[in-house]
C-alpha cells in the first residue's frame, strides 16, 4: 500500500509539475492582491482534482466498457508518459506548464483580470488536470485491480499531490522571486528520469500482463 502511494504520489507530482505552476501563475497575475490569487488557486486545484479523480474513479470501467484491456491500457499510459518524461529530461519544455503554447499565454495574460478564467484555463486545464495526470490517473487506479486499500492510496496520493499543489500556488509570488532558473530545471529533470522508470515499468506490466514474454 506505501509502495503504490509513493509511486502515485511521484508520478503525480512530476506530470502535474506544481512549482513550475505556481510560476506561471505568478507571471499570469502580476498585478493582482494576494487574496485574488488566492481564490484563483483555490478554485482552480478544486476542479483540477475533481476531473483527476474521476479519471481515476470511472476511466477504468468506462475503457472496459470499449473493449480495452488492463494490459492495453497500462502499456499505451506508459508510452505517453515516457513521452512526457523524454521531453522533461531533454528539457525541451520547461516542464508541464509548457502545455500552454505562447499564443494561449497572450491570451491568458489579456484575460489576467477575468478570475473564473485563469481559474479554469490555463491553471486548471490542461496545467494541472492535463492529459499526463488524467493517464496517470487510470493506469495507477487500474493497477490496483479492483483491491480497495490500493485506490484508497491512489486516491490518497491525489489529494496529497493537490495540497501541494495548492501550497505552492498560495506561494507563487515568492517562489517565482526565490527560485532560479537553474534549480527549476534540475529538479524538472530529475522527476523526468524518475517519470521515465515508472513509465518503462508501467510498459513491462502491461507487455506481462498480456503474456508478451510467454
Amino acid at each position: 500500500m506505501l509502495e503504490t502511494f509513493l509511486t502515485a504520489f511521484t508520478t503525480f507530482f512530476a506530470v502535474i509539475g506544481p512549482i513550475d505552476t505556481a510560476v506561471l501563475l505568478a507571471s499570469l497575475t502580476p498585478n493582482m492582491s494576494r487574496s485574488e490569487r488566492r481564490a484563483i488557486s483555490v478554485k482552480a486545484v478544486a476542479i483540477a482534482t475533481i476531473v483527476i479523480l474521476l479519471f481515476a474513479l470511472v476511466g477504468q470501467p468506462v475503457l472496459r466498457g470499449l473493449g480495452v484491456s488492463l494490459a492495453a491500457l497500462q502499456t499505451a499510459g506508459g508510452i505517453i508518459l515516457f513521452a512526457i518524461a523524454l521531453e522533461m529530461t531533454l528539457a525541451k519544455r520547461p516542464g508541464p506548464a509548457a502545455t500552454l503554447s505562447a499564443r494561449e499565454s497572450e491570451e491568458a495574460e489579456g484575460k489576467a483580470e477575468r478570475h473564473a478564467e485563469i481559474a479554469v484555463f490555463p491553471l486548471a486545464t490542461p496545467l494541472l488536470a492535463g492529459p499526463g495526470a488524467m493517464t496517470s490517473a487510470i493506469v495507477l487506479a487500474a493497477a490496483t485491480k479492483g483491491d480497495l486499500s490500493l485506490i484508497g492510496a491512489v486516491i490518497a496520493a491525489i489529494i496529497a499531490v493537490m495540497a501541494v499543489t495548492l501550497a505552492l500556488l498560495l506561494l507563487a509570488q515568492e517562489i517565482h522571486q526565490l527560485i532560479g532558473v537553474t534549480a527549476r530545471k534540475v529538479i524538472v529533470r530529475v522527476f523526468g528520469v524518475l517519470l521515465a522508470a515508472l513509465a518503462v515499468q508501467s510498459i513491462f506490466n502491461g507487455l506481462a500482463e498480456a503474456h508478451i514474454f510467454r
